[in-house]
């Protein structure tokens, strides 16, 4: 029996389409596996991605967090700039995130079910009979949530998501982003910008006023305020995790509970287990697949060695099914027993997702209404249409019909 070439193509259909196969070939045959093409290494066992994600001396995302640009910067020999939170190293690292971190504390989190609660149910389709559960809703309420919670103009909300999805979009072959990309960040940039500017003539009860009024130490020790590029940063960062996780979240569980109805039912019995059904869509099919880091140094695993200056790709969406972390990984299992190891679905470490605790409340609260509007369904699996994006793992449309 001849054994195909083992080959992870980040940027093709197999990617886009599922790469779990490729995944269980590369964890057993290549852990760390070597891109001749283009020129990366891919960890993808539980336990090299966990410890790769807390050595940030050894795995830097100063260089960027995607292959694009940490090969744009190793060859420029330069860091990006400006520098956003998710390009920062520690000490800088630290006191950024502790700013965030003010912002989603649990009690923080909490005060928001509310208005959570209220965007979805102001997002949930008209037709409950017929509709897409990506562009109907969950496309829909989370990017609500977070230009709220930045105090954006509420008719604002979409044209930031659309932007968003244009800046993330990568056709089969595309590594860089094309002209449209671009531009759609740019735009995204220059909205934030102005955002800022605004709130520093009329503060607000809102993310960014209160990023506005945050000090932090400077490289002189002494307290100092973020500016303008800084804050413009954090807030294109915030919306964009913010408006792309819940939405790839809730479209691939919609996905899942068709193809096993007896998980579907567990939650329809018992509607205490819907945390637990989210920590399992987090497992098996987190919305990102991986975060790419710049080596700092030679370092061997598994008898490969790692050059100095390469583009690393840590890949979470792998180390989520390894057996050698979890029992029957494959199994799509809402009762599994989550203390096995360490779930990367937001990742893990320094750089572990700023929104988890928001993301993870989101999802509770659309799950238990879907429940409520579609306990029986079917879906129309000639007409669903998974995502192109860089890194994602998601659905553009899911149609499903409800049974009465």
């Amino acid at each position: 029996m001849t054994t195909s070439t083992l080959m992870f193509d980040p940027f093709s259909d197999d990617f886009f389409n599922g790469p779990y196969a490729t995944y269980a070939r590369m964890r057993d045959e290549s852990p760390v596996y070597y891109s001749p093409d283009y020129d990366f290494y891919a960890l993808t066992r539980h336990a090299d991605v966990a410890a790769a994600f807390k050595d940030h001396e050894t795995f830097s995302s100063a260089r960027g967090v995607d292959l694009s640009m940490v090969r744009a910067m190793i060859a420029a020999g330069e860091n990006p700039s400006p520098q956003m939170i998710i390009y920062m190293d520690p000490p800088d690292h630290r006191q950024m995130r502790s700013l965030v971190n003010k912002v989603f504390t649990p009690r923080a989190i909490q005060s928001l079910t509310h208005m959570v609660t209220e965007q979805i149910e102001l997002h949930l389709p008209e037709d409950t009979d017929h509709f897409d559960a990506v562009q109907d809703f969950s496309a829909l309420f989370p990017v609500e949530v977070i230009t709220r919670m930045m105090g954006v103009d509420v008719s604002q909300a979409q044209q930031v998501r659309h932007w968003i999805d244009r800046s993330l979009h990568r056709a089969p072959g595309q590594i860089d982003m094309d002209e449209d990309g671009i531009q759609a960040g740019i735009e995204i940039g220059m909205w934030c910008y102005d955002l800022v500017q605004q709130r520093r003539d009329s503060p607000k009860d809102d993310m960014i006023s209160r990023l506005i009024a945050a000090e932090i130490l400077g490289d002189d020790g002494l307290p100092r305020r973020l500016d303008d590029i800084e804050i413009t940063g954090f807030a294109a960062l915030l919306g964009g995790a913010g408006a792309e996780t819940v939405t790839k979240l809730i479209g691939s569980a919609v996905v899942l509970f068709a193809k096993n109805p007896e998980q579907w039912q567990k939650l329809l019995d018992d509607r205490s287990k819907v945390p637990l059904a989210v920590e399992e869509l987090l497992r098996y099919e987190a919305p990102a697949q991986y975060n790419v880091r710049c080596s700092t140094r030679d370092v061997t695993l598994h008898g490969v060695t790692i050059p100095a200056e390469k583009p690393v790709f840590l890949v979470g969406g792998s180390a989520n099914r390894d057996p050698r972390a979890w029992t029957d990984p494959d199994r799509f299992d809402i009762d599994r027993d989550h203390t096995e190891a360490q779930n990367l679905g937001f990742g893990y470490g320094i750089h572990s997702c700023l929104g988890a605790a928001l993301a993870r409340m989101e999802s509770a609260v659309a799950l238990n209404r879907l429940l409520d509007i579609m306990p029986r369904y079917e879906i129309d699996w000639d007409h669903c249409r998974r995502v192109s994006m860089q890194n994602v793992a998601g659905w553009h449309n899911v149609p499903v019909r409800v049974l009465r």
